[in-house]
């Protein structure tokens, strides 16, 4: 017997296992690299259901497990921002930028009824006005004073300040993001001025959510930071040996979603090194390829950066450039495409961002915190934006157009970046975001993020039904 199939069989009889004999007739079967992996597996599933003997049967199971050919595997990269950046320079580029996404968002909103009356800031705002008339704009100041807010929207042709007082309207006034589309309707204020009487955001409409023909599961995870201290290598090689095994999910899995932040980097943040276990990103890359190489062929892996992957970290951002590692580039099942994408699985629209921009959401909007970031990420499907404030945390380039507005309506939105797995649905949009596997930081301790590490968020395309696999040694118990 090798030293890898004994190696293997040792494992085993250290957790308290037996090996039938007739187990043995399959061992001269599988390749002894392959045999400690799938032990390994075997024991996992096994130890939960109290069952200390392994058998010929077990082992079988992934000697013949074969692919369902009958399972559909399409796919469509709709949009990908990579070979679309044209980065204009300094502010006439800003210009360009922010005259696009009002021009964008325009077109979305005239869409509604109310957007009929549309008139330009201009032609009201020097004259008295005794009517009720609708302008529309992107947000530059909201503020709140005592029980009033006051917001400022601008369009081409000036800005104009208005003053919010009906309660229930200076929720949806507070909730608005700076540099988002608003449209409203406004009448005279008693005295002087422009009182808020409605908003309306682009916002996306009710939809009926499209759905895979054959029963096909899309796997949605986020946030790897291979290379970091808090890496969590052993779950994350459970994960991928799970998608190799017998399980009746697994095998039905043909869409892998990876939604940015595959490696730590380097000086993302002060002090960073004393976290890392590779120190170059080179290294790290080639660590991420070692491990992601092994997932099955049968299933395609999109992979879109995050602000911890080489390359560009302003908005948008082409794919991880390949020659970080042109092994992601190369493999026919892997799809290294830019953040945002949105890409068509078997029918079914996915929009992945990596979800910067949560980090403002969640520092400028009231009731929204890090522990719900499908809250947060429901906000920017409201604002058909995914970036829209400008000069926080997230850094925006200025490319001539704005592809970080929502121009299609996703069936399913997907993001990570905040570590924490939260799902809702809006208007027939399921929003997931998919967690990490990277154990609490320091630094997250630091600022009271509480990580849901270790964990694989499941989609059956077929109706959208959505489970998750904990693979952490709690999850596993």
């Amino acid at each position: 017997m090798s030293k890898d199939a004994s190696s293997a069989l040792n494992y085993a009889l250290s957790k308290g296992f037996q090996i039938h004999p007739d187990a043995f007739k399959i061992l001269e079967k599988i390749d002894s690299k392959e045999l400690e992996r799938i032990i390994r597996q075997i024991v996992r599933e096994k130890a939960k259901q109290n069952l200390f003997l392994i058998n010929q049967n077990d082992l079988k199971a992934y000697v013949e497990t074969q692919i369902e050919e009958n399972i559909e595997n399409k796919h469509v990269i709709l949009s990908d921002p990579t070979k679309k950046i044209t980065s204009a320079e300094g502010i006439e580029g800003f210009g360009s930028l922010f005259v696009n996404r009002y021009t964008k968002l325009l077109k979305i909103i005239l869409q509604r009824s109310q957007a009929q009356k549309l008139t330009p800031i201009e032609t009201i705002k020097g004259g008295k006005l005794r009517d009720e008339v609708v302008v529309g704009g992107l947000v530059m100041d909201r503020r709140i004073d005592r029980d009033v807010t006051k917001l400022v929207v601008d369009d081409p042709s000036g800005s104009l300040e208005s003053l919010v007082f009906n309660k229930e309207l200076q929720e949806t006034a507070n909730s608005l993001l700076i540099d988002q589309f608003v449209m409203q309707r406004l009448t005279p204020g008693k005295n002087g001025g422009f009182v808020t009487k409605d908003l309306v955001v682009p916002d996306i409409p009710e939809h009926v959510t499209s759905r895979s023909k054959s029963e096909t599961y899309a796997i949605l995870i986020s946030d790897l930071h291979v290379g970091s201290r808090y890496f969590m290598e052993k779950e994350f090689s459970d994960f991928i040996s799970w998608l190799s095994g017998p399980d009746p999910v697994a095998r039905k899995v043909r869409f892998l979603l990876i939604c940015g932040d595959v490696v730590d980097g380097i000086g993302i943040f002060p002090n960073q090194d004393k976290d890392l276990l590779l120190v170059d990103v080179y290294q790290q890359m080639a660590k991420a390829w070692e491990i992601l190489d092994k997932i099955p062929r049968h299933i395609k892996v999109f992979i879109i950066p995050g602000n911890h992957d080489p390359g560009r970290r302003a908005l948008p951002q082409p794919a991880i450039p390949e020659k970080h590692n042109s092994n992601f580039w190369n493999r026919e099942n892997f799809f290294m495409i830019g953040n945002p994408s949105l890409i068509e699985l078997n029918g079914v629209k996915v929009l992945m961002y990596h979800g910067q921009s949560l980090d403002d959401v969640v520092g400028t909007t009231p009731g929204v915190s890090y522990s719900q970031p499908a809250k947060a990420m429901k906000i920017l499907l409201k604002a058909r934006h995914l970036s829209p404030i400008y000069g926080k945390r997230t850094p925006i380039a200025p490319e001539l157009e704005d592809m970080m507005v929502i121009d299609e309506i996703p069936d399913i939105f997907h993001s990570g970046h905040v570590h924490v797995v939260d799902l809702d649905m809006y208007k027939g949009t399921l929003i997931v975001n998919s967690g990490a596997w990277q154990r609490q930081t320091p630094y997250q301790v630091s600022v009271g993020i509480d990580p849901t590490p270790g964990i694989a968020v499941f989609v059956n395309l077929a109706n959208l039904k959505v489970s998750t696999k904990d693979f952490t040694e709690f999850g596993s118990s």
